[in-house]
């Protein structure tokens, strides 16, 4: 008997101006690099190679992985599928770690200390009183009753989950082929979900910028039958 498949790609926005700079980014609304808006485009380019035909497409709120959607749609030609924007899908939030140097926060904490900051799936970035949360003030965020003042991995993949489980998995068990164009973080979380992995595991997994990771899953179970990693060089 024929197994029913679904299929989901997920992507990295492009390099933004604070990768470039080499500063942990979390909410802040940072927008593409040149490079990445050229990265971006290879993606797409790759995605039409493929003959991908998408349904549906979901995004966060920031606008590195808006403006990233927006090329990779024009690339593909296919602009006019409908779109799901979700908080949601945000970056992780860095807490007080927002905006600084990763050189300089390695350089005073020790890279051991940034390494859980970043990689570990229960280490919450630190919250320094004198800090300013900007996304308090920010009217996207309105509707939030609680807005994070900082996150671990284990906290965005609680808020990522019932995004997937309410807007993504009743897509897939139509069949239908969903884009989803998020953060580094977001889509760890989603990765860790997706394929089962443990807390060690989701450790040591990198989402580079616009290298598209594709799944084939099973309509039923939604376990993974074949997973893509699209080359970009």
């Amino acid at each position: 008997m024929k197994q029913n498949k679904s299929n989901v790609v997920l992507i990295r926005h492009g390099q933004s101006l604070w990768n470039q700079q080499s500063r942990f980014t979390g909410w802040q609304d940072i927008d593409l690099s040149e490079q990445g808006k050229q990265e971006a485009k290879q993606a797409g380019y790759l995605l039409k190679k493929q003959g991908l035909v998408f349904d549906i497409a979901c995004v966060s709120f920031l606008k590195r992985a808006i403006r990233t959607l927006w090329i990779l749609l024009d690339e593909l030609d296919q602009m006019w599928i409908p779109v799901i924007k979700s908080w949601r899908l945000n970056e992780r939030h860095y807490g007080s770690l927002t905006g600084q140097s990763k050189k300089d926060i390695a350089q005073k904490y020790g890279a051991k200390q940034v390494q859980l900051w970043r990689r570990d799936y229960k280490t919450k970035p630190p919250l320094w009183p004198s800090s300013e949360n900007n996304t308090l003030k920010d009217r996207r965020y309105k509707s939030l009753i609680a807005r994070p003042l900082g996150e671990s991995l284990l906290e965005t993949q609680q808020r990522v989950l019932p995004f997937w489980e309410q807007k993504v998995l009743p897509q897939l068990k139509e069949g239908k082929t969903i884009l989803i164009t998020a953060l580094g973080n977001s889509l760890r979380a989603l990765i860790k979900h997706i394929e089962c992995l443990n807390d060690k595991e989701i450790a040591k997994v990198e989402v580079p910028t616009a290298r598209p990771l594709g799944y084939t899953l099973c309509q039923k179970t939604f376990k993974v039958i074949n997973k893509s990693d699209f080359e970009t060089n």
